[in-house]
């Protein structure tokens, strides 16, 4: 999943603006890398019409991964430094910690 939630995120702030906080609290997908048709792992939050748009598609879709089960998707921390030197933070809600910038 590292690299999987490394492109979702980046993607957040790169593609979407999103600052720190608001691309770690993104729901999140995984799918297995281990076979060809692994199933899709939706996290809570993501829209139905994502989900039945996948299903619709042919994918075998775990939707809705709730509570611990959110360990899947990863967890992390980022910190954003703006050309004057303003640091920007956010940590994920999936698991204890914090950023801190110094």
């Amino acid at each position: 999943m590292q690299p999987q939630g490394h492109v979702q995120v980046v993607m957040a702030l790169v593609d979407d603006g999103a600052d720190p906080q608001e691309a770690l609290e993104r729901p999140r997908f995984s799918i297995a890398p281990d076979q060809a048709g692994s199933p899709v792992s939706l996290e809570v939050g993501v829209p139905r019409h994502v989900v039945e748009g996948l299903r619709e598609r042919g994918h075998d879709v775990v939707a809705d991964v709730p509570s611990f089960g959110r360990a899947l998707f990863g967890r992390g921390q980022v910190i954003l430094r703006d050309p004057d030197g303003t640091l920007h933070g956010g940590s994920d809600p999936r698991a204890d910690g914090c950023a801190l910038g110094f």
